[in-house]
This record gives C-alpha cells, structure tokens and sequence, in this order.
C-alpha cells in the first residue's frame, strides 16, 4: 500500500499562533481533524495532507478570514521554515533560490508538485497539490504563494514583484487583499499555481554564498527526506508534471521524456505496462480538473479552456462531447 500523503506538523506551526491570537477554540478545531499540538514540538512529526489542508480550511471560517492563508504568509520568516528557509535566505540569485526550495519541498509535505521552468524570457515556479481530489485547498495555495513572495523581498529586494500571479481556484469576489499582497496581475482558475518571474532579475547575483554552510543544510533537508513519500510509479511522475505544464506548455510524449531524463519510446512502454499513456493521463487530468472547476469560473468557458490547455472553448466542447462518447 502507498503511504499516505503528510505534512511536517510543524508546517502548522504560524497557523496554530494566528489562531491562538484570535480564538479559544484552537485545540477543539485541531482535534475535529485528528491534529495535537503537542505533534508541533518534534520537528519530524507528520500529519496526513487531507487534516492539514481540512483545518487550514476551517480555521478560515472560524477566524471569518478568507484571506488567511495569503495574511499568514506575509508574516513567515525564512527561520520558521527551518533548513528549507535558512537555506533559501543565503541562495546567490532568486533563481537558484527556487530550485533549491523545489528540491526541498519534498522534505516538508508529500502529495505536491514544485518545479522550476523556464520560458521566452520569464522563470516560472509552480505548485501544487497533485492529488486533485484534496479539495478544497484555496487557503494553502494562497499561503504557499504568499510565503514565497514575501521570502524574496525579505532575502533578495523588498521592491521585487512577480510579473503574475496564478491560482488555481476561483477568484474571489473581492481580490483587492489579494492584490496588495502580491502586487501582479493575478490569474485564477489556473491549471495550477505559479508565480511568473522576470528571468533576468532571477539570474542576478545578490551575495556569495558560504559553501559550507549550504552543505549542512542541505544534509538536513536530506534527513527529513525520509518520512515523506515521492512518486512511485512513471504514471505519479508523469501526472506531477502534467499539474505543473497543462495550460502553460505543450504537453507530448518528447516534452515529458525529455523532463523526466528517458527516452520517449521507453516512457512509452513503461506508462504501457501501468495500462496508461500521455494521451490518456492528460485527459484523465482535464477531467479532474473540468469537475473541479466547472463551478469556479461564473460560466467564463474561453478561461476554464485556457486553463485545461484548449484553444478556446470551442475546442473544450468537442473535447468534453468526446468524452461523453467514451473517447
């Protein structure tokens, strides 16, 4: 059996302190989703992703703060992110910096996707929860982002904007707090969330690293590798990849192998004998992501096809009547 998908406990730790700040029912609220605080202390206690992702949800409603999760990540400091965070604030460019957290992230929660890509003349991180049935999830996306935002002003430029901002939810009815957070056009309904970065400022060089230094931690991050889970199988890896790219870039057969290092014929083979394929992981994942959000977009069909990777909604429609055909 695979493991379940978990989080660090720690991970909860700026949720738990906001909370305190504004009710008394912390401790109730945690033990409604199997969560004690008593788990935060140790440094290599998990939880599974599904409580995490539920009470962060809650605590949003019982705080009567939809923008919690955004609110709290301009709060983080790279030391309440531990190794992860510590090394991220000593990184030479903000490019550097990304894929290290991408490397990293793994060390922290299971069940997600963090890549770094390039593209024309903008860096790209994306992430996200690849398991499209933990939902909702609007409060980590919107932490997560948040975090990561303000983690560049405080260790590189406190003027520093992404150039834009997607969500994978909905938009809310009033994004203005949202706005002033991450100040960039922001986009929601995406595939996925990412943040859309100028690669020539993400390539400048802020510091000299202390070597060192860099290589405790990152032995660090490696320790608390071991309690979280990776894919298993092509089908996980390739489907972590399809959460990251569908609507930003074109998906095939060459463009996955070449991510993942193989060769397109063995990828073929391998996703063969799991019973699957490109073809078919990409519309299984459009039509997780079509039930998702067919309710989010106030009947916007030319976005939710952009966001699924179609040309326009016209395309979307030939392509959900196929699905009705059994196609």
């Amino acid at each position: 059996m695979p493991a379940i998908a978990s989080i660090r406990a720690s991970a909860l730790a700026p949720i738990i302190q906001e909370l305190d700040k504004r009710t008394a029912k912390t401790d109730v609220l945690l033990a409604g989703h199997g969560i004690l605080r008593a788990q935060l202390s140790d440094p290599y206690a998990v939880v599974p992703i599904a409580r995490y992702l539920a009470a962060f949800e809650e605590a949003a409603v019982v705080v009567r703060d939809p923008f919690l999760g955004a609110e709290l990540g301009v709060s983080i400091k790279p030391a309440d992110l531990g190794p992860m965070g510590m090394l991220f604030s000593m990184t030479s460019t903000i490019e550097a910096a990304f894929k290290r957290l991408c490397r990293s992230m793994a060390a922290l929660q299971g069940a997600s996707h963090s890549s770094v890509s390039c593209e024309d003349e903008t860096l790209i991180w994306s992430y996200g929860i690849t398991d499209t049935s933990l939902s909702p999830r609007r409060q980590d996306s919107e932490f997560t982002l948040a975090t990561t935002c303000h983690l560049v002003r405080q260790c590189f430029s406190s003027s520093w904007r992404p150039l834009e901002v997607h969500f994978e939810h909905g938009a809310p009815r009033d994004p203005k707090p949202l706005e002033r957070i991450f100040q960039a056009p922001l986009l929601f309904g995406q595939s996925t969330n990412r943040l859309v970065m100028d690669l020539a400022g993400a390539r400048r060089v802020y510091r000299k690293e202390d070597p060192a230094l860099a290589s405790v931690l990152e032995r660090h991050i490696s320790d608390l590798l071991v309690a979280t889970e990776a894919p298993t199988t092509y089908s996980e890896r390739v489907l972590a990849l399809i959460a990251i790219h569908l609507g930003f870039t074109n998906i095939t057969l060459a463009t996955i192998s070449k991510e993942l290092g193989i060769p397109p014929r063995t990828l073929q083979r391998r996703l063969a004998d799991e019973g699957t394929s490109i073809r078919k992981l990409v519309q299984d994942y459009r039509k997780s992501l079509l039930r998702r959000h067919n309710t989010a977009h106030g009947g916007n069909r030319s976005r939710l096809a952009q966001a699924l990777g179609y040309a326009d909604s016209t395309a979307l429609w030939r392509a959900e009547k196929r699905w009705e055909e059994g196609d």
